[in-house]
């Protein structure tokens, strides 16, 4: 084990999952949020309430909630204990998404089907998109290019379960296909919002250092099973990358520095 593990932690840990004794605790890489490890059997994830940004959550009670509604339908690793300020999820085998798409519009499909009773309400509708997008930049000393138009899209009269936070390193294919991890920003909101992150120039190139072209948008729109969904993604686009351009100059601004780049790939798409 290592230092780095808190000690609560890791008693509580083994209290909950004895069979985890004596196991190494083995660091994982890839978050950019919170401490994950590697435990035998289980994941163990620790949140960092400090951690949270205007636009992704981090909120431990709802990626349990999360992981407990959807590990059924396989979208979702099984939950095995919850403490106080982390959580253990089965681990699943697999490489981070990379490649064809279509599995992964298939599966956020499937995700939006799933009730959404019980977590926060997102927004929707180009007038808060654009909203919360000037409040996140109005929270940066730089600027950014100014906002596009509001197109005039109207709020979703029901809202879908959406992951809030697909992004290609929270993809991992398993052998029954996409399954979904880091889900403490779940909501009720707009599937579109899921396509817009996962699609996102900022996103892509954080994650596994590609940008998406445009047969790659492509792919995932036409494999997305509902084309009004795609086609509300596509006339929001402009408004969700601007706002996501405001994520990363936030980010930016507090010591993470590969956002800056993030920010203007984000910009030129």
């Amino acid at each position: 084990m290592t230092k780095a593990i808190p000690p609560a932690v890791c008693d509580a840990v083994l209290a909950a999952l004895p069979d985890l004794s004596g196991k190494p605790w083995l660091a994982l890489s890839g978050g950019r949020t919170n401490r994950l490890w590697r435990v035998g059997r289980a994941v163990i994830k620790c949140h960092d309430p400090d951690a949270a940004t205007p636009l992704f959550p981090n909120d431990a009670g709802a990626e349990a909630r999360a992981l407990y509604q959807l590990a059924p339908s396989g979208l979702a690793p099984a939950l095995l204990a919850v403490g106080q300020g982390w959580l253990a999820y089965a681990h699943v085998a697999g490489p981070m998404w990379s490649g064809d798409s279509s599995p992964v519009a298939r599966a956020l499909h499937r995700l939006h089907g799933h009730d959404p009773q019980g977590y926060r309400q997102l927004p929707s509708g180009s007038a808060a998109i654009l909203a919360q997008g000037i409040a996140i930049a109005g929270e940066c000393r730089g600027s950014l290019p100014p906002p596009p138009a509001d197109p005039g899209i109207p709020a979703l009269d029901r809202p879908a379960l959406i992951h809030g936070d697909a992004v290609p390193g929270n993809i991992v294919m398993g052998d029954a296909g996409p399954v979904l991890i880091d889900w403490q920003c779940p909501a009720a909101g707009d599937p579109a919002e899921d396509l817009a992150i996962f699609l996102s120039p900022a996103m892509q190139w954080l994650y596994r250092g590609q940008l998406p072209d445009a047969g790659l948008v492509a792919q995932t729109l036409s494999a997305y099973p509902d084309k009004s969904v795609a086609d509300r993604y596509l006339a929001l686009a402009p408004l969700f990358r601007w706002r996501m351009a405001a994520h990363c100059l936030w980010k930016a601004e507090r010591g993470a520095p590969d956002y800056a780049q993030a920010m203007r790939l984000e910009l030129q798409q």
